[in-house]
Order: structure tokens, then sequence, then C-alpha cells
């Protein structure tokens, strides 16, 4: 089992950048494939990006591929989400995901965090 802990959501203007990180503790964090999600009122969770145990593998969501930068550090039990560029539409609670598996997911994970808030103004 993990508990995860995100922070570093906040208020920024357009065009800004923000970084994410996401604590974990519980059994040893190279164990697990890393996720962000993220989620907006009245929409459904959407995937943000991913990576592997090691990190040599990432995936993002289209909607931010370019933008954002997934990355982490095993030796601090962290992940962490690099933002750049940010839009409106990137307003969101983003939430921290940790899997069973040291292979990267889009979709399955055992372990969430409480969430974010990210707002973005024009």
């Amino acid at each position: 089992q993990v508990q995860l802990v995100e922070s570093g959501g906040g208020l920024v203007q357009a065009g800004g950048s923000l970084r994410l990180s996401c604590a974990a503790s519980g059994r040893t964090f190279s164990n697990y494939a890393m996720g962000w999600f993220r989620q907006a009122p009245g929409k459904e969770r959407e995937f943000v990006a991913a990576i592997n145990w090691s990190g040599g593998i990432t995936y993002y969501g289209d909607s931010v591929k370019g933008r954002f930068t997934i990355s982490r550090d095993n030796a601090k039990a962290t992940v962490y989400l690099q933002m750049n560029s940010l839009k409106p539409e990137d307003t969101a609670v983003y939430y921290c995901a940790a899997r069973n598996d040291r292979i990267a997911s889009r979709v399955i994970y055992d372990y969430w965090g409480q969430g974010t808030q990210v707002t973005v103004s024009s």
C-alpha cells in the first residue's frame, strides 16, 4: 500500500507555469509506475501523464503533450508534473496515482491522492 500527497497547485495566469509534486509513503516507491490525472467540474476524469518505474518511459494525454513533463525521483519517493504554457482549459483538480506494476499505464491505477487544485486565469 502507498499513500500519496499532492502539492504545488494554485492560481496562475494563462501562459504561466506550475510544478506539481506528489510525495509517496509506504512500500518501495520504485515498484510503482505513477500517473497524473485531472478532473474539472462536470467533466470526466482525464489522463494527463504517466511514467514507468525508472522514468525511462512516459506517456502524455493529447491535450498536454509538448507542454507538460512528468518526472520522478525515486530517492525522494516523489513524482513531478511540470506544467508550462498553461491554458484556462487546464483548470482542474489534479490527482496523483500509483499502480502496482512497474509498467506505465494510461488507465489502471490502485492508489490515489486527494488532489490539488490548479486554476488558470485568462
